[in-house]
């Protein structure tokens, strides 16, 4: 993909089952490929001043004061994932999309009261935590004055015309949503419709159990459903120091300060909610994010001004071995 909206646009779509959902436009659930998303809106308010990145991110979320922080977590902390914050088992926060939706405040705030003690002291080590990004959509809201959802469709999302993506199934138009598919044998679907939320688990199609339409909750961290086509408007943004159609979504220096990849810790380096895995080939460097649940990935080469998206409805497949060959394509 080039950097100039969705033209030039390289995408895949792997799909299975009895729906024809293949086109560039098909919604897919975005899962963590949201926090991009999420960190975007968080270096706007930067930009704008009405965020400090080094600040406590308990001055703009109370609630936060709950942990116990031997150094105040920041928002930089935060987007980071260095600030130590657990990283919760998100099994079951998931539910039909007929069910309404908790009140996001007080179920950042109940994971928050339950996972009071840091893993590690902010700053020391970076740590992958959902828990994390759901603070900093609560931030986000706080700041904005209205909800993190409405705050993202007027901020970032409408600006730049990403008219196909949001948060509820009806924000795609007359695009078709994915089903997603989970590889299981039979005898273990009735354990999968145990451990999941009544209604989200439907019938099994070859050696797929299918998912009927359901909702993330704790849309901070993963609640987007969109396409390839609107993920490579938003790529080009970020390849564009910033810019895309003609509108300004972040100042350069928010652009590169995101991308520059500073925070160690496992099998990944973080930058600011970008990140690549340690082990990465840095010869052509790249920053990355995955979205896992529906298997999604997209990835900026910053110096070739090259990003690469894929949208799976499939819990796994070789992503790695499919972005190498869009790259060696994409370079003839």
């Amino acid at each position: 993909m080039n950097h100039s909206g969705r033209r030039g646009a390289a995408g895949v779509t792997l799909v299975a089952g009895q729906r024809n959902d293949h086109l560039p436009e098909t919604g897919y659930l975005w899962f963590s490929l949201t926090k991009i998303v999420t960190a975007t809106a968080v270096m706007q308010l930067v930009d704008r001043g009405r965020l400090d990145l080094d600040a406590p991110a308990r001055e703009y979320f109370a609630p936060l004061a709950v942990v116990r922080q031997p150094t105040p977590i920041t928002l930089r902390h935060l987007l980071s994932h260095s600030s130590g914050l657990a990283n919760p088992f998100q099994l079951r926060w998931v539910r039909p999309a007929g069910a309404p939706a908790p009140d996001s405040r007080d179920f950042v705030e109940r994971l928050l009261a339950r996972h009071a003690g840091l893993r590690v002291a902010p700053g020391t080590r970076s740590s992958y935590s959902n828990l994390g990004f759901l603070v900093l959509g609560e931030v986000i809201a706080q700041v904005s004055g209205t909800t993190f959802e409405d705050h993202i469709r007027h901020s970032v999302l409408g600006p730049i015309g990403m008219t196909h993506t949001g948060f509820t199934y009806p924000e795609l138009g007359r695009a078709s949503a994915a089903v997603g598919y989970e590889p299981l044998p039979a005898p273990f679907i009735p354990l999968l419709r145990a451990v999941l939320p009544r209604g989200v688990v439907g019938h099994r199609y070859g050696p797929y159990a299918a998912y009927r339409p359901f909702y993330v909750n704790g849309s901070a961290y993963g609640g987007l459903i969109g396409g390839v086509d609107d993920l490579a408007i938003l790529a080009s943004a970020h390849l564009n120091e910033g810019k895309v159609n003609g509108v300004r979504l972040l100042s350069p220096a928010a652009t590169k300060a995101m991308q520059k990849v500073t925070g160690r810790g496992g099998p990944r380096d973080f930058g600011l909610g970008w990140y690549r895995t340690h082990s990465a080939d840095t010869s052509e460097p790249f920053v990355e994010h995955l979205g896992s649940g529906f298997w999604n990935v997209l990835r900026l080469y910053p110096r070739q001004r090259l990003g690469i998206m894929l949208m799976g409805n499939t819990t796994h497949y070789d992503h790695e071995a499919i972005l190498a060959k869009i790259a060696e394509l994409v370079r003839v």
